[in-house]
C-alpha cells in the first residue's frame, strides 16, 4: 500500500504600518484690523469689546426637535441591525464601516443643535453616547480586518458596553418625550469558547471508498477541514487543537483541501467567531483504488495542519467569501 504524504507549511504574514509625520506651517504675523460702522447708537471705542458677539442658537420646540432625531433615526437603526445581520467576513468588514460612519454623522449632527431646556441633559448624554459607540467601532474595524473578530454576533459581544451604555441613553431621551432615540434593538451576549469534539463531522456525504485521510492539527486553535471534489463538498470534520483524526472511506478521485483554524465554533454560522484563518493545500490529492489479479491498492493521505520538519506542500490564503461554506 502506498503512502504518500502532504505536509502543509503555514506562512505567516506581516505588515507594518509605517506613520509619518508633518510639522505644520509657520505663523505669519501681521497688524490685527478693526473695522466697524458708526450710527450714533453703538458703543463708543471705549464700550465693551463683546457687544457684536453673534446671537445665540435658540432651543427647538418639541416637534422640530422629534424632527431632527427622526431625520436621523432610521438610518442609525439601519445601520446597527445591518452589523447584526452580516453574514460572511468581508460583509462584516463593510457594515462596521457603514455603522461607524452613520453614528459619527448622527453625533456631529444632534451636537450641533439646541434641544427643548427640559431634555438638555438626556440629548448631552444620547450624543456623548452615540459618539463613545462610533469611536469603539473605529476599533473594532481593526478587529474584524486582522480576523481577531470574524462574527457579527463576536462584533456585538466586543461591543457590548458600549452598546448598553447607548442603549439606556436613547431609552432616557425617549422617556423624557416620546422621542426617538431607540436604535438599538439587538443585544450583545458575552464572550463564548464553544467546541465540537474531536472528529465531529459538520457535513458528510457518502464515503464508501477503501481510502483515509488522517488530519493532524498540531496548531494552537482548532479547526475544520473541507474537502471538495470538483463543485461538491464530500466532508467537513472537526479536528481541535494538538488533536489528530482519520477519516476513512474516501472514494476515489482528485480532491481539494480546505481548512479554517479558530475559536469559539458557532454552529449556526458554521464559523469560527475569533482568530479565524481560511486556507487552502495548493496541491490537489488524488485517492485511487488499484485492482490486480492478486492485491489490491489503494492510496491513504496525512495532512498537517501546522509547519512541520520535511513538510513538502505549499499552503494559499483563501478569501473568506471563497471559503467552501
Amino acid at each position: 500500500m502506498a503512502s504518500p504524504r502532504l505536509i502543509s507549511c503555514v506562512l505567516a504574514l506581516a505588515t507594518v504600518t509605517l506613520a509619518a509625520c508633518s510639522s505644520p506651517p509657520p505663523l505669519t504675523g501681521g497688524e490685527p484690523k478693526v473695522s466697524g460702522v458708526a450710527d450714533g447708537k453703538g458703543g463708543s471705542p471705549g464700550g465693551d469689546p463683546t457687544s457684536g458677539a453673534g446671537p445665540s442658537v435658540s432651543a427647538l420646540t418639541p416637534e422640530a426637535y422629534k424632527g431632527e432625531l427622526d431625520n436621523r433615526h432610521k438610518a442609525m437603526l439601519g445601520a446597527i441591525n445591518g452589523l447584526a445581520g452580516a453574514r460572511g467576513v468581508q460583509s462584516l468588514n463593510q457594515r462596521v464601516d457603514k455603522a461607524e460612519e452613520a453614528l459619527s454623522g448622527a453625533a456631529d449632527a444632534l451636537s450641533a443643535i439646541s434641544p427643548p431646556a427640559d431634555v438638555r441633559a438626556q440629548h448631552d448624554a444620547y450624543v456623548t453616547s452615540l459618539r463613545d459607540f462610533a469611536t469603539e467601532l473605529g476599533s473594532t474595524a481593526g478587529k474584524v480586518g486582522s480576523r481577531e473578530l470574524c462574527t457579527s454576533s463576536a462584533v456585538l459581544s466586543d461591543l457590548g458596553t458600549k452598546l448598553t451604555a447607548l442603549n439606556k441613553a436613547g431609552e432616557a431621551l425617549q422617556s423624557a418625550g416620546d422621542y426617538p432615540a431607540d436604535i438599538v434593538t439587538v443585544k450583545a451576549g458575552g464572550k463564548q469558547n464553544r467546541r465540537l469534539k474531536n472528529g465531529a463531522f459538520i457535513r458528510r456525504a457518502s464515503l464508501g471508498g477503501r481510502s483515509s485521510l488522517e488530519v493532524d492539527n498540531g496548531g494552537s486553535r482548532d479547526a475544520v477541514v473541507t474537502v471538495v471534489r470538483g463543485g461538491s463538498k464530500t466532508f467537513s470534520v472537526y479536528v481541535r487543537k494538538r488533536a489528530k483524526f482519520k477519516v476513512r472511506g474516501v472514494p476515489d478521485g482528485t480532491y481539494k483541501i480546505y481548512f479554517t483554524h479558530g475559536v469559539d465554533w458557532d454552529g449556526k454560522s458554521k464559523s469560527f467567531t475569533r482568530q479565524c484563518s481560511f486556507e487552502r493545500f495548493q496541491k490537489s490529492v488524488k485517492f485511487k483504488t488499484t485492482v490486480t489479479a492478486t492485491q489490491i491498492l489503494w492510496h491513504d493521505w496525512r495532512v498537517t495542519l501546522h509547519a512541520i520538519t520535511g513538510g513538502n506542500a505549499r499552503t494559499a490564503i483563501v478569501n473568506p467569501d471563497d471559503f467552501p461554506s
